[in-house]
């Protein structure tokens, strides 16, 4: 079995001597906060890769207008374009959080990137953030020839954005409504929350002391699915690996973690994408713990998985409009 990378062993280390709260040990507002200092950690230590054009944008939805980025890559012709829901457990985490990765994802993928700050929990519980990335992915469709120029798009996301995505690449085969754009040409779901409802060895296992913890998936879910009157999380929406059948959804990569919690129902999803027909490449960053897209500036081993991941899903889309010509 792989070891846990050193540094990444070190770093919770330096968290445990520094005695830093829990995440459910806090408001949700310091929970952000002490997120964001993360991510200013991460940008002391590396400078975001720049880019020809970085630019926010409004998308309109049924509940109001959606904050977005849009990030272009040097390209000398059109690319396809890329919708990225952050993770956070639907509580925590933003366009700032995630800005790094965007970018990276939009030069290894050579994609316009579209990050999208949905609605959080608690102040704006299930299905809040699965309305907003749905929305957001129909306006994406609709928008292409002004967002990469190509008539192929995909979807991305970590986490909680990975379960969203999973979400969205569903929806949009019409199970709950219908879209008027090219259909979804790939997906990425980086270490996805996909069954929350689910009961997975990994949990146990892993649930202790690699950054999310049980009690931190458990916050996440009171916060977002609701304590007085939880939502059901056999919900598809919620749990997606319980869509009645995952045939016909586009290829997916499919990225663990080896010290992470969720790396089991990660599997379990790949495996029920690849049973249904569903083209399926799965990556495992075994020295890794959930939340590493991030970290490229501190452990190498995160860059370097990040950047294999996006060259992959590049060469998904980039092979779907060789095949659309």
């Amino acid at each position: 079995m792989a070891q846990l990378d050193p540094i990444l062993a070190a770093y919770l280390a330096d968290l445990a001597e520094r005695n830093v709260p829990k995440v459910w040990e806090v408001t949700p507002q310091q929970a952000r906060d002490m997120f964001r200092i993360r991510t200013r950690m991460m940008r002391e230590r590396e400078a975001p890769p720049e880019l020809p054009e970085v630019r926010d944008l409004v998308i309109p939805t049924p509940a109001g207008d959606l904050r977005a980025r849009l990030y272009r890559p040097v390209a000398d012709t059109p690319l396809p374009t890329v919708l990225y829901a952050h993770g956070g457990g639907w509580v925590i985490c933003d366009l700032e959080t995630h800005d790094a990765v965007c970018r990276h994802l939009a030069i290894d993928a050579r994609a316009v990137v579209v990050a999208i700050d949905y609605r959080l929990g608690p102040e704006h519980p299930f299905p809040a953030a699965v309305e907003d990335a749905l929305a957001a992915a129909r306006w994406v469709q609709t928008h292409l020839s002004e967002l990469g120029g190509t008539d192929v798009w995909g979807m991305a996301g970590d986490s909680a954005g990975g379960g969203l995505t999973a979400v969205v690449s569903h929806e949009l085969l019409g199970r709950a409504g219908s879209s008027d754009g090219p259909p979804m040409a790939a997906q990425l779901l980086i270490y996805p929350a996909t069954d929350p409802a689910g009961d997975y060895e990994s949990r146990t296992r892993l649930g202790t002391g690699y950054g999310l913890e049980t009690g931190s998936i458990d916050f996440f879910l009171r916060l977002y699915a609701g304590s007085s009157d939880p939502a059901d999380l056999t919900d598809p929406r919620l749990s997606p690996i319980r869509y009645p059948s995952h045939e016909g959804l586009p290829p997916a990569i499919v990225v663990t973690a080896g010290f992470d919690p969720l790396i089991d129902e990660g599997v379990a999803y790949a495996e029920a994408l690849r049973a249904a027909g569903v083209p399926v490449e799965w990556q495992n960053a075994g020295t890794l713990f959930h939340g590493f897209v991030d970290l490229g500036p501190m452990v190498p081993a995160a860059g370097e998985a990040l950047h294999r991941m996006g060259v992959a899903f590049g060469e998904l889309l980039h092979q779907s409009g060789a095949g659309a010509t």
